[in-house]
């Protein structure tokens, strides 16, 4: 599949199913590449009836680096201080997927984001309401300050030093040692699974500097709640019950301020994207497109 030009940057997509069929646009979390939407999901939305397009963010994957762009100092944000530096924003991110949906020709999509990527979605269909049919926000946030942060496992995992050595073997190591303390307790990946997932990720597109720079811009999008209530199509919010890094009372602050959200909590849900919940996923983004 190509790389497609938008928003002065390319992004690299796929596409499944019929052109004519209606689109679901999948957007990804911090980090994390196209191929985290797995193809179990990608084929039972096709099977469905809809056309799937999944991407790779900026500075992520085989999308366009922002090379040229500094590094914002995570450091003292995590401190309570201000951002000096930030590279872009969510709402750049958003302007990048509405790019997309241009460039492919595709009037109006129904959404799902993932974590960042729903607060990519949140900002779209807030902000460009003509372009969005529906959206599933799943494990995300409404970035209000009063809400429980992660635990300390979960924290760290996050936020834990890149381990010295960047060879293949180390990295795949420390990736999944940040995996499995946010993972869904209830539906255990293999450790092979995780051994092949994250290495063919280091193979594709290895890119530490593009997530401080996606870091930067959640820090800086701040209380959405303001925005989250302006949203007007029908949505579905996805959140699982024992989340340790977004924890499950975010998720239902999300569809408290969304109007007329309904929320499904998941019970053994992390945050990930087991295979066995595939269908639990499809169901939900069916449900808030059958809402139109």
């Amino acid at each position: 599949m190509p790389r497609i030009a938008t928003n002065s940057i390319e992004l690299y997509y796929e596409s499944y199913g019929a052109a004519s069929a209606p689109a679901v646009l999948l957007i990804m979390g911090l980090g994390s590449q196209l191929t985290r939407w797995n193809i179990e999901l990608c084929d039972s939305l096709v099977a469905r009836g809809f056309r799937v397009i999944r991407f790779d963010n900026r500075d992520c994957g085989l999308s366009t680096r922002c090379d040229g762009l500094p590094l914002p100092d995570l450091g003292a944000a995590l401190r309570g201080g201000p951002l000096s530096v930030l590279p872009y924003s969510l709402e750049t991110m958003a302007a990048d997927s509405i790019g997309l949906l241009d460039a492919l020709e595709i009037d109006q999509a129904h959404l799902v984001g993932a974590s960042m990527g729903a607060g990519i979605a949140e900002i779209m269909a807030a902000r460009y309401p003509d372009r969005v049919v529906s959206l599933t926000s799943i494990m995300s946030s409404s970035g209000n300050p009063g809400l429980p942060p992660p635990t300390a496992a979960a924290a760290m995992a996050l936020f834990a030093p890149m381990p010295a050595s960047r060879d293949r073997a180390t990295i795949v190591a420390d990736a999944i040692a940040r995996y499995l303390p946010i993972a869904s307790p209830d539906y255990p990946t293999p450790l092979e699974e995780l051994q092949r997932m994250f290495g063919e990720e280091f193979d594709r597109g290895f890119y530490p500097q593009g997530v401080a720079r996606q870091l930067g811009a959640i820090l800086a999008s701040g209380d959405r709640r303001p925005l989250l209530r302006s949203i007007t199509c029908p949505t579905v919010v996805l959140h699982g019950r024992n989340d340790p890094l977004i924890q499950v009372a975010c998720g239902e602050d999300v569809a408290k301020n969304i109007p007329n959200a309904e929320l499904r909590v998941i019970d053994g849900m992390g945050h990930d994207f087991p295979v066995a919940l595939t269908e639990t996923f499809a169901d939900a983004i069916c449900a808030a497109a059958g809402r139109r």
